[in-house]
């Protein structure tokens, strides 16, 4: 990521430091949110930044590089939870979801392995 746009997502004096724009759609996303305490991506697209190292709201990370959606987990409680990639570093980390994510993208991707399966279909009748 080159430095130029890692610098632009970081709030400048005059911008409202209680939000963050997101580095994938450059939506200007709120840092409250409705079931979480510590928000870190963007309720259009669910991208996020590595920010955080060890817990989260720590903001101890150093890499500050896009992290992907790349799928969905479901807590025992329920709860669903955003599993993203650091495009830089690969480190994964997990994102309770909050009440105004785009609900349309967060069915996409749980729903992503059901719609392109590493096996035919045709072996399910076989069973």
């Amino acid at each position: 990521m080159s430095r130029r746009r890692d610098e632009r997502a970081r709030p400048r004096s005059g911008r409202n430091a209680d939000a963050f724009r997101c580095l994938h759609c450059r939506l200007d996303v709120p840092m409250s949110a409705p079931g979480t305490r510590h928000r870190n991506h963007c309720p259009n697209c669910l991208y996020s930044r590595h920010v955080d190292r060890d817990i989260p709201g720590d903001r101890a990370a150093e890499c500050g590089a896009r992290m992907e959606p790349i799928a969905i987990s479901v807590r025992g409680d329920g709860e669903w939870v955003i599993i993203h990639r650091c495009t830089a570093c690969d480190e994964l980390g997990a994102n309770r979801t909050a009440g105004d994510d785009n609900p349309l993208m967060l069915v996409r991707m749980a729903t992503r392995p059901l719609a392109a399966p590493p096996f035919p279909l045709e072996r399910l009748a076989a069973l």
